[in-house]
């Protein structure tokens, strides 16, 4: 796989990196080619590239955040696009693997502002779907040729283990009443950060980085990989569903065990106590009840901490880059889209 040409180094001063989407793009779909027709078809609706039918749709792949620190942190190395391209194109693969299976587990309905695969195609066809691309992630590495292929497989491998703990963890706190905060932040470690950190890591590995900086970029996105969940379950309670994509307040609905739903029931406040009230109800709630139920996280200071958590958690992050010491560009660009992951509004 290339990059169809684009080949900037990390230390030269060019104003602005390629687009990710551009470059990635057409090797995600070189990927997704040889698969299987019927999972072709999933996948192809999931990422926006296809219709319910089959037909050509104009939709995208989403943000492309994870590719992308794959590729800036290549570039902070000093390598070439061309040479994260694999590392991009894996770390996106696990990221839609992940999403098709989270669509099933939590039974959301809608992503990327349309009915969920698993709604059109059933849950069968979704969760073989998601495993090819998991499968796929890591013949990508493997059949790279760069001389990291077999320790990045290693790394990505190390993170899907930590990402399916996380979601473990994740599904186990919804039935569960004594959550700790600190065992949803190991949580929320797991399920997002752990991934995000092995893009940076990836990147920097495959764009021949030293092991300090490997490590470095590796903290720098775990950090990143936090603020990206406090804000994601922020936006799960608060987004707006036009932004979003999902359904409002879809995390209450699902009674999920969010940080700032955890935060707030362990507040000792009497929002807290009401709020676990709801959660105990043997029902769906009503729209009252759920817009009741955000009021109470915000008054029992969920969101506030969330928020602050979040901001801490990129403080942390960009402090990791500073070791780094890769050309400013780079380290402009790593700081910009840290910046965006900790807030966005979708």
């Amino acid at each position: 796989m290339t990059a169809t040409g684009i080949a900037r180094r990390g230390g030269e001063a060019n104003e602005s990196l390629p687009d990710v989407k551009s470059v990635i793009g057409p090797a995600l779909r070189e990927v997704v080619d040889r698969l299987p027709e019927e999972v072709r078809r999933v996948v192809g609706y999931h990422l926006g590239w296809l219709t319910a039918t089959g037909l050509p749709a104009a939709g995208g792949e989403g943000k492309m955040i994870r590719p992308a620190l794959a590729m800036y942190s290549a570039l902070a190395c000093g390598a070439a696009v061309d040479d994260a391209v694999p590392a991009a194109v894996a770390v996106q693969l696990v990221h839609e693997f992940s999403l098709l299976h989270d669509d099933v587990m939590d039974g959301d309905r809608t992503r990327r502002h349309r009915p969920s695969a698993w709604a059109v195609f059933g849950v069968p066809a979704a969760v073989l779907a998601g495993d090819a691309l998991l499968v796929e992630a890591s013949l990508v590495l493997a059949d790279s040729g760069r001389p990291g292929a077999a320790q990045g497989v290693v790394m990505l491998s190390s993170a899907v283990r930590r990402l399916v703990a996380g979601q473990c963890a994740d599904m186990d706190f919804e039935t569960r009443d004594d959550v700790a905060l600190s065992e949803c932040v190991a949580m929320a470690r797991g399920k997002t950060a752990a991934l995000l950190g092995c893009c940076c890591a990836l990147g920097a590995l495959f764009g021949d980085g030293t092991p300090r900086q490997v490590e470095c970029l590796r903290r720098f996105g775990e950090g990143v990989g936090l603020a990206f969940q406090l804000v994601d379950d922020i936006l799960g309670i608060w987004g707006d569903p036009a932004k979003t994509g999902k359904p409002a307040k879809s995390d209450l609905d699902n009674r999920k065990k969010s940080l700032p739903v955890v935060f707030s029931l362990a507040s000792g406040t009497a929002a807290g106590e009401q709020l676990a009230d709801l959660y105990a109800l043997d029902r769906p709630l009503s729209s009252a009840e759920l817009v009741h139920a955000a009021e109470l996280v915000e008054t029992a200071g969920g969101r506030q901490w969330a928020q602050s958590q979040a901001d801490a958690a990129l403080a942390g992050a960009l402090a990791d880059l500073q070791s780094v010491t890769p050309a400013l560009t780079t380290v402009k660009d790593l700081v910009t889209l840290a910046q965006l992951v900790a807030h966005r509004d979708h």
